[in-house]
């Protein structure tokens, strides 16, 4: 089963209060799941990537063998694809685990898009930033 996702992740301030949203769709574009989390206090960069871990592990959780991924984040984007190295000592778990999650897939893909395409996962996590809890 194919999913694909949208995600995305913000703190106002940098560090700051974050959060992180994201839905997923079927191949038909149908959509399978909404998700939203506060997180607490931490870098917009982090609660990208965990935006992603979210999303990437409701997949599993779902039966999907191929998920898309779609970020608004360039940076997560480049590293995750291998064209940027992970300097920063706080993101490299964050790529490790998504680089040891993604081994649980049969094919699975990360795309950069504009802001103005992630407006669903954005509000999401905005949601959470407003709800600021669990």
């Amino acid at each position: 089963m194919k999913l694909i996702s949208f995600t995305d992740g913000g703190a106002r301030g940098n560090p700051g209060p974050a959060g992180v949203g994201g839905v997923l769709y079927n191949d038909q574009k149908v959509l399978v799941e909404k998700l939203s989390r506060y997180l607490g206090e931490t870098t917009n960069n982090q609660a990208e990537y965990r935006a992603l871990i979210m999303a990437v592990e409701k997949a599993k959780d779902l039966g999907a063998d191929e998920l898309e991924c779609f970020l608004d984040s360039e940076l997560v984007v480049k590293q995750l694809n291998r064209e940027y190295k992970v300097k920063n000592q706080e993101l490299a778990p964050l790529f490790l685990k998504i680089h040891n999650l993604s081994l649980g897939f049969k094919k699975i893909t990360f795309h950069h898009i504009p802001r103005e395409k992630n407006k669903e996962a954005d509000a999401l996590a905005n949601e959470a930033m407003d709800r600021m809890k669990d």
